[in-house]
């Protein structure tokens, strides 16, 4: 007669997860065949959050910091005592196809937003695994999230189950919520490029248009006179 076996279900109340294994089994055995067993596991997802759970996380459930961002944004600001296993490193290889991707980024993404030119990282996995156990509780970041939930998931594959990650990454982090170290705050670390040259020549601008704004209108009369002053075309 075939039946179903329900085994315990195990919880984690520091990180929310749970997991039901559910097995089910023929409980007569058939002449010249094996009893027949099928096993259906059923393992929560990474434990998204926001900045202010992930400095729960960190000092009271002694979560560990792992940042997976490339070696740019780390050193520009990074959270205080974490580790550093890039998602994705530098791609210098000098084959012909290469070269021209990497030539075709350095003119156009690099160029304006000043990420290097990557390729993933094949030691991740164990460079991670070399460093912690599987049961350790880790705290994955990147700068806007989809590094980290990539990272998140390849490490859950390989093993690991207490795994969060910030929803939306570190440009989400206000001042002063996580202790950090470098030139900039967390969520500035990914700005870089034309784009925040374009930031500061568009707030220039702006300023020298609403002083000029301003002048026309408290003081129509002078301004009048610095315009009849302008040689005409």
């Amino acid at each position: 007669m075939a039946g179903i076996g329900f085994f315990p279900v195990s919880t984690s109340s520091n990180v929310r997860t749970s997991w039901l294994v559910l097995r089910t089994h023929n409980a007569r055995n058939m002449p010249g065949k094996l009893p027949g067993r099928r096993s259906l596991t059923i393992k929560a997802e990474v434990n998204f959050v926001n900045a202010d759970q992930a400095k729960e996380l960190v000092a009271a459930e002694e979560y560990t910091v792992l940042d997976v961002r490339d070696k740019t944004q780390f050193d520009r600001a990074h959270i205080k005592s974490c580790y550093h296993v890039p998602l994705f490193v530098e791609n210098k290889d000098n084959d012909p196809g290469t070269i021209i991707k990497r030539t075709l980024h350095n003119n156009f993404s690099g160029l304006f937003f000043g990420l290097p030119f990557t390729k993933p990282n094949p030691e991740f996995v164990q460079s991670v695994k070399s460093q912690f156990p599987p049961e350790s509780k880790l705290l994955i970041v990147c700068q806007e999230g989809l590094r980290s939930a990539a990272a998140a998931r390849k490490l859950e594959d390989a093993g690991f189950s207490n795994i969060a990650c910030i929803t939306s990454g570190l440009q989400t982090v206000k001042p002063g919520t996580l202790d950090s170290v470098g030139s900039r705050e967390l969520q500035d670390a990914g700005k870089a490029g034309l784009v925040t040259i374009q930031g500061k020549i568009s707030a220039v601008l702006g300023t020298v248009l609403i002083c000029a704004f301003l002048f026309i209108t408290f003081f129509p009369d002078q301004a009048e006179k610095l315009i009849q002053l302008v040689p005409a075309s």
